[in-house]
This record gives structure tokens, C-alpha cells and sequence, in this order.
């Protein structure tokens, strides 16, 4: 059987063989120190699990650094080609240059593959230094769309002759009033679809049915944005009603139709009968929601800016992006990019001291994918184990008393231990 997985399109399902070749692109910065601890516990709780039966083999490609300095490009066409191929792999952090250079290496690759869904699972490890009072009433995943919203970068420069042109638009159009200073603007253009907007709730709700979930929440600035967000609000709904069917799953929209049609006791019903209820919030309060009521959200459906501040947000209340894991799939190809959420933290590098549980975790989310659940469970199970007994890297030692420091090298080790000891 050939070692690359293959994608059913018919069923949407990955076939996976007992050997996947699975590329992984080490990163910047802190990128190598993390993997290479990383890699061993991805073995031992393979081994563990499977002993000689499955074995990942893990093909390096290259990107960032690395890949300009042996090859002249920080993203080799070949890189993406066996990403592509292989339709499943892993990444470390890659850098990214602040308002010049390169465009995003990571916006690139989740364009170039059509990676629609960034879903990033959001929960607290007992024991974890977290700055709110209940961080382990934080268990969420949120689903943000990763191609379009002003990540799609459609931008302008001030006074380059596409600002002028679009100026001149907004002129002929009677909108350039709504610019407060025109002739020194530079423009972003916030491109939201239909199709755009259905693959990724319905994705979501998939998710929530998969899982036992009962709550999905759209999040959006419809009230000010009525036609990029607003549509993202109401696209969102219509395909939901179309591709789902009552009772599974109910909206906010049918609940009120119901409670108008036939009283509040029946909506409530239809409600209570449902496998999945679908709501939908403005993003500033549910800013506010998450700190006082995180309890009442399981699955976020949103766009691309709004779900860069969430899952960061949610992030920090359970501990930090350290220990944040991350995954960019495209569910109607199979295509999917695992990767650590954190930045590439150069001036770490080769210090051996940060937390590789990011990584970690985002390979937990790689073997759930694979449909090999067991190996995901040690992994989460051997990090928990870790925090619980306070053995853990820098980043966690410093706010916690009676903390063993580990390097981030001697952190995967002890990980190895903690799976080489489980039932």
C-alpha cells in the first residue's frame, strides 16, 4: 500500500495506510528546538499504542530560513507540492515580517491548499497558570474562516495609483465622504462570499454533531458591517437550514419562527429536541461573554480577524498560545496543515527553554484526524500529567511555586516517560 494517505471524496473520509509519509517543516526561531522535541513523543505514543503495527514516517520540507538558504525561497515551490501530495502535515512557526518584506509564509500556504477552516480546540489543563478564576469553564473550538475577510490581501498603498483609482471610484460612487483623510488613506478590501461563509458553518456544525456538542455560535459585526459580516450572519443561517434538517439542528432564526408562529413552550421544545442549536453574537460582546460566561459556548463560527482575537483571547484565559494547538483544513479535499499557534520567538532561539505543547497538541489534533484517536489521548493525557505534577518549561515554571524546570528538550523526554508508564 502506497505510503501517502488518500482522500474518499465520496465518503469524505482520509484512507490511511499503516506507514503515512507526513511532511513536517520545522519553523523558525524556536521552530527545530520544538519539534525535535516534539517528534519523539509523537513516536512513543505511536509505539505505545500500535507497537511495530503503524509507524509515521516523517519527510522534512522545507520553508522560512531554512528554505531561503537552500533553495533562494522562503516557500519552495516543491514544499507546497509535496504538501499538496501528501495532503496531511505539520508546521513550526514560521516568521513573518511586520508591515514590509514577504507576505505571510502561513496565509500563503492555507491560500494555495484552499485550507477554509483554521479550527483551533480551546481547554484548560488542570494545574496550568491562568489569568481568570474558572479557566476550566473554557472548552471551546472555534472554526475560523482562513480564506477571505481582509486576510485575503487586497491592499493599497497611500498615494500608489490603485489608491487614486479606488479614490476616484468612492468619488464617482458618492462615498468618499465616508473617508475621513482620502488623500493620505492607504485601502484594504474585505472580500466575504456565500460559499465562502456555508463550507465553513456547515463544517462547524459537522463538527458539533461529530462530537456530541450541542451549541454552535456564529460571531459577527453584522450590526456595522451589514453586507461582508451581516452576509457572513445570514449566509450562515440559510445554509444550515438547507443542508440540515429539524430536528438535529435548530437556528435562532426557526426557534423565533416557531415561538411566533406557535408560542415560546413550543420553540422551547424544538429547541430541547435538537442535537445542535445554532445562535449568533456581535464580537464585542462576546469578548465580553467568554470572561463571564464561558460555560454557555462549545463550537465559534466566524471570520478571519474576528477569530484571530478569539482563539488568542480564549487562548490566554487557559494559559497562553504556548500551549494553544491549531489545524487548517480544507473537509471537502482532505487537505490539512497542523501547526503550532505561536510566533517564531527568535530571540529564544537555541536557548532550549520554551514549551513545545503547542506543537504537542497540534499533533494530537493530526492523529484524531487519522482517525488514530488512541494516540491523540496519550499525548493530551501525558501533557496533563506533566502540568499536574508541575514538571514543565520556563514559560509555566515562573508563575508556578514549587515548579520542576525543564528545558524544552528534557520536557518531551519526560513526556516520553509519562507514555511509556500509561495503561
Amino acid at each position: 500500500m502506497s505510503a501517502n494517505l488518500k482522500f474518499d471524496a465520496t465518503t469524505r473520509q482520509l484512507i490511511v495506510p499503516d506507514q503515512p509519509e507526513i511532511p513536517f517543516i520545522q519553523g523558525d526561531g524556536i521552530g527545530p528546538e520544538i519539534w525535535q522535541a516534539a517528534q519523539p513523543v509523537f513516536d512513543a505514543a505511536v509505539a505505545k499504542t500500535y507497537g511495530t503495527q503503524r509507524q509515521v514516517k516523517w519527510v522534512e520540507v522545507l520553508a522560512g530560513q531554512k528554505g531561503f538558504e537552500a533553495t533562494g525561497e522562503y516557500l519552495p515551490k516543491a514544499t507546497l507540492d509535496s504538501l499538496k501530495d501528501h495532503l496531511v502535515s505539520i508546521k513550526g512557526p514560521l516568521t513573518t515580517p511586520i508591515g514590509k518584506g514577504f507576505r505571510s509564509l502561513n496565509v500563503t500556504i492555507r491560500h494555495t491548499l484552499d485550507l477554509f477552516a483554521c479550527v483551533r480546540p480551546v481547554r484548560y489543563f488542570d494545574g496550568t497558570p491562568a489569568p481568570v478564576v474558572a479557566p476550566e469553564k473554557v472548552d471551546m473550538t472555534v472554526f475560523r474562516e482562513n480564506t477571505e475577510d481582509i486576510y485575503a490581501g487586497i491592499e493599497f498603498k497611500a498615494d500608489s495609483p490603485e489608491a487614486t483609482e479606488l479614490k476616484n471610484f468612492l468619488t464617482q460612487t458618492q462615498q468618499i465622504s465616508k473617508v475621513r483623510f482620502p488623500e493620505t488613506s492607504a485601502f484594504g478590501i474585505k472580500p466575504v462570499s456565500d460559499e465562502g461563509t456555508a463550507r465553513l458553518v456547515i463544517a462547524a456544525v459537522d463538527y458539533a454533531l461529530a462530537q456530541g456538542l450541542h451549541k454552535v455560535t456564529l460571531v459577527h459585526k453584522g450590526n456595522i458591517m451589514k453586507f461582508t459580516e451581516g452576509g457572513f450572519k445570514n449566509w450562515g443561517y440559510a445554509a444550515i437550514e438547507k443542508h440540515f434538517s429539524q430536528p438535529d439542528v435548530l437556528t435562532q432564526l426557526q426557534y423565533d419562527q416557531i415561538a411566533q408562529e406557535q408560542g415560546a413552550a413550543a420553540a422551547d421544545q424544538a429547541q430541547a429536541a435538537a442535537k445542535v442549536f445554532v445562535n449568533d453574537r456581535l464580537p464585542d460582546n462576546f469578548l465580553q461573554q467568554i470572561l463571564l460566561h464561558p460555560e454557555d459556548y462549545q463550537v465559534i463560527a466566524t471570520l478571519n480577524l474576528n477569530g484571530d482575537y478569539i482563539s488568542d483571547a480564549l487562548a490566554a484565559q487557559v494559559g497562553g498560545i504556548g500551549i494553544a494547538p491549531g489545524a487548517n483544513i480544507n473537509y471537502d479535499t482532505g487537505h490539512a496543515v497542523f501547526e503550532a499557534t505561536h510566533g517564531s520567538a527568535p530571540d529564544f532561539a537555541g536557548q532550549n527553554k520554551l514549551n513545545p505543547s503547542s506543537l504537542l497538541l497540534s499533533g494530537a489534533m493530526l492523529f484524531d484526524y487519522l482517525g488514530w484517536q488512541p494516540v491523540a489521548q496519550r499525548i493530551r493525557a501525558a501533557i496533563a500529567t506533566a502540568v499536574a505534577a508541575k514538571h514543565v518549561t520556563w514559560d509555566f515554571a515562573q508563575q508556578l511555586s514549587d515548579a520542576t524546570e525543564l528545558g524544552t528538550k528534557e520536557f518531551g523526554a519526560y513526556l516520553c516517560d509519562c507514555i511509556a508508564k500509561q495503561d
